[in-house]
C-alpha cells in the first residue's frame, strides 16, 4: 500500500530490496499493490476501499508507505486519509503493539542532534506503544455548551486486558536485548497511569531476569535527551508512546531512517516508516527509502519468519552507510549525496554480494 506523497518513490525500492531478498534465500513472495490515503480518495471516494481491505485480509502482512498531503486536508477530519485509513487498519485487524526501533547507526552519529559525547558510539532503543487504547478511541468524546463555558473533552481510559497484553509484549522482547524494561506513566497525577503502573509491575513479576524502571512521561522526554544510552525497551501508553516514539526517531537524525511495525497477536502486522508523506520532495527522487526498507526488514523477521533475510537487510543498509552513501537528509559536507533509486540500489546490490 504505497499511499500518496513520497510513498510510491520509497515503496519502489522495499520491493527491489526484497527482489533481491528472493534471489539471494530463494524465497518466495507475492506482492500485490493496494490503494490508500488520498490516491484511494481521489480513485475510490474513500481513504480505505472494500477491496483494499479485503486484500489485506487475505494477505500475511501489509508494507504501507505514507498516506496524506494538502489537497486532502479540506476534507471533514474524519474522512481524511490519516484518520480514515490508518486507525481502521488498526481496529480491524486489532494491530495493538507499535514497535518502533531508534536507532543511531555508528557511521551516523555525526547525523544526531545530540552533542558527540552524548551520542559515542550511538545507540539503540525500541519504543513499544499500545496502540488501539487510550485517548485516541476512548469514549465520551467531543464538545457541549456554548459561549465561555463550552467545552471540548476526551476520556483516556484503558482496561486491565490491554496493559497487561503490551507489558507482556515489552517483556519479552526485552529478553532479546538487554533484558531492561522502562515503562513510562504519569502515575502521580492520572488515574490511567496509577492503573497502568500496577498491572506493568504484575507482569514484571513473571519476568525476574528483566529489569523493570518506572519512569514519569515529563523526566523520559528529558532523559531521552540526556542520556539515551540507559534505555532498552521504552514501553508506553498510546498518547504518550505517539510523543515519545517520535522524539526517540528525531534523536537518530532524520525520520527517513526509521522503520515500524503495528502488529497484533498472530503476529499479523502494518509495516510503515515512521515518517510521513513529505509532499514537499515528492517526486524529486530525493527522499531517503531506508526506513521503508527497514520496515521490510521488519515484516520479513515478524510476520513472514524469515530471520536471515531480515539480518541481510539491516546488514546491507548497514554497509552501504559505511561506505558514505547519503540521501540529503542525512549527508554532512563532503559526503557522496545520492537518491532515492541509487540507495535502493546500493542496499539491493549488496544483499545480492553476500549470495552463497
Amino acid at each position: 500500500m504505497s499511499g500518496d506523497g513520497i510513498g510510491p518513490e520509497v515503496m519502489a525500492e522495499a520491493i527491489k530490496v526484497l527482489d533481491g531478498v528472493q534471489r539471494r534465500f530463494g524465497l518466495s513472495l507475492r506482492c500485490e499493490e493496494a490503494a490508500v490515503g488520498g490516491c484511494a480518495i481521489d480513485r475510490c471516494g474513500e481513504a480505505l476501499p472494500s477491496d483494499t481491505l479485503k486484500l489485506c485480509a487475505a494477505s500475511d502482512a501489509i508494507l504501507f508507505g505514507a498516506v496524506g498531503g494538502p489537497q486532502w486536508e479540506s476534507l471533514p477530519p474524519e474522512r481524511q486519509p490519516e484518520r480514515a485509513s490508518l486507525l481502521p487498519l488498526r481496529r480491524h485487524f486489532n494491530l495493538f503493539c507499535n514497535l518502533r526501533p531508534a536507532k543511531v547507526f555508528s557511521a551516523l552519529t555525526g547525523s544526531s542532534p545530540l552533542r558527540p559525547d552524548i551520542v559515542k558510539d550511538g545507540f539503540d532503543i525500541l519504543c513499544v506503544r499500545e496502540l488501539t487504547g487510550d485517548v485516541y478511541f476512548g469514549r465520551p468524546r467531543g464538545r457541549e455548551g456554548e459561549g465561555p463555558q463550552q467545552r471540548a473533552f476526551d476520556t483516556m481510559a484503558y482496561r486491565h486486558f490491554e496493559i497487561e497484553r503490551i507489558a507482556r509484549s515489552a517483556f519479552v522482547l526485552a529478553r532479546s536485548r538487554r533484558r531492561r524494561v522502562t515503562s513510562v506513566d504519569k502515575a502521580n497525577v492520572l488515574a490511567t497511569s496509577l492503573f497502568w503502573r500496577e498491572i506493568v509491575g504484575a507482569v514484571a513479576a513473571e519476568f525476574r531476569d528483566v529489569q523493570l524502571t518506572h519512569m514519569y512521561v515529563d523526566n523520559a522526554a528529558m532523559q531521552l535527551v540526556r542520556n539515551p544510552h540507559q534505555f532498552d525497551v521504552l514501553l508506553c501508553g498510546n498518547l504518550f508512546g505517539d510523543i515519545l516514539s517520535d522524539e526517540c526517531a528525531m534523536l537518530t537524525g532524520s525520520l527517513g531512517l526509521l522503520p515500524s511495525a503495528s502488529i497484533n497477536e498472530k503476529r499479523f502486522g502494518l509495516y510503515e516508516p515512521a515518517g510521513g508523506s513529505a509532499p514537499d520532495i515528492a517526486g524529486k527522487g530525493v527522499a531517503n527509502p531506508i526506513a521503508q526498507i527497514l520496515s521490510a526488514a521488519m515484516m520479513l523477521r515478524i510476520s513472514l519468519d524469515c530471520e536471515e533475510a531480515a539480518a541481510a537487510v539491516e546488514r546491507g543498509v548497514a554497509e552501504v552507510l559505511d561506505e558514505g552513501l547519503r540521501t540529503a537528509d542525512i549527508a554532512t559536507p563532503g559526503q557522496t549525496v545520492i537518491g532515492t533509486q541509487a540507495m535502493g540500489d546500493a542496499v539491493a546490490r549488496r544483499i545480492l554480494q553476500g549470495r552463497r
